[in-house]
């Protein structure tokens, strides 16, 4: 029970990006209670590895030291965003997303090195650097500019900023633009990518609160948080994740939108890491079938032969950096850098 002693804390990541979202839940909290908050800011083992996350075992990485906590009684809500949530583990068990606060954009923004002469994607030329740690944006990138050196970047965004700006290493980055928003960086924002070269991430864009079930009173004071629509959207999006049951690591894509007339409408996507083979599937439904529009993309994916590229062996990390060596032959480095 929270007491006039006893503050409301929020937990997230240390991140710039993390804490702005828990902001957004702490303001939310002073205008709907006079119960005090405080922010515990949590350095997960994500945010100390610069390496590949699959060897901490994926995006969960970024979550369980929070949700540790949350479980143990040190924190009373988890802010998570919700694409960092993998689709291949169970939730802790006695926790639930009681508020998943208004979608921002989903979609994903081209930053460019202060003083780039360019502006968008079609007038990089090729051999450009542009730089992510996710596979899911490098598959998309190499299917529509194959001639781009897509290289691997890690730390949180204003790390990466600092050092896409600083050494040159990069001629741009590829962000969620919701969070770039959030983080009062939209500034930064060239293009924002459009969903047919782009599809987001399951849950981009998206602030999940996390709670103990058995916090009641907690779980009231959320509950107005809680945006129907962004709800439904998730829940489509995530029951495709789930049954894909794809690693961190895995090359999938997920965005669903409520239409005018309130019907469901869902595009997914699994393809190579280095953008060779892409399968699509799209579908429409009812409001009140949200989880089984996902699952029915899922299985459409499934049928179209999905799992080999959800579970790449070593033919394909070989076919991956064969293609990397004749993309670098073919492109070789040039300026700006």
């Amino acid at each position: 029970m929270l007491s006039d002693a006893q503050p409301f804390r929020i937990g997230t990541r240390t991140s710039p990006m993390a804490m702005a979202q828990a902001r957004l839940v702490r303001d939310h909290l002073a205008r709907t209670t006079d119960v005090p908050t405080e922010i515990v800011g949590v350095e997960t083992s994500g945010d100390r590895w610069y390496g590949d996350l699959s060897e901490l075992g994926g995006k969960g990485a970024f979550l369980r030291e929070v949700d540790r906590r949350l479980l143990a009684g040190e924190i009373d809500i988890a802010v998570h965003s919700v694409k960092d949530v993998p689709g291949d583990e169970a939730e802790p068990e006695g926790t639930e997303f009681t508020a998943y606060l208004r979608r921002q954009e989903a979609l994903d923004a081209l930053v460019l090195r202060k003083g780039s002469r360019y502006r968008t994607l079609s007038e990089l030329p090729p051999g450009t650097r542009v730089g992510t740690s996710a596979v899911r944006r490098r598959g998309q990138l190499l299917k529509h500019r194959p001639d781009l050196h897509v290289v691997r970047i890690r730390g949180n965004v204003n790390q990466r900023l600092e050092h896409m700006d600083g050494d040159n290493t990069c001629e741009g980055l590829i962000l969620n633009a919701g969070g770039l928003a959030r983080a009062e960086l939209g500034d930064r924002i060239s293009q924002v990518i459009p969903r047919e070269l782009l599809c987001p991430a399951v849950g981009a864009g998206v602030v999940g609160a996390r709670l103990r079930s058995e916090d009641t009173e907690v779980v009231g004071l959320l509950k107005d948080l809680d945006d129907p629509g962004t709800r439904l959207a998730v829940t489509a999006e995530r029951a495709m994740l789930q049954r894909l049951r794809g690693d961190c690591g895995s090359p999938v894509a997920g965005h669903c939108t409520v239409e005018e007339d309130g019907a469901l409408s869902l595009i997914g996507m699994v393809f190579s890491d280095c953008g060779g083979m892409f399968l699509h599937e799209q579908a429409q439904g009812p409001a009140s079938g949200a989880e089984a529009l996902g699952e029915r993309v899922a299985e459409a994916l499934l049928s179209q032969g999905a799992r080999p590229l959800l579970t790449p062996d070593r033919r394909a990390r070989e076919e991956r950096a064969a293609m990397q060596r004749r993309a670098r032959a073919q492109y070789p480095r040039h300026a700006p850098w």
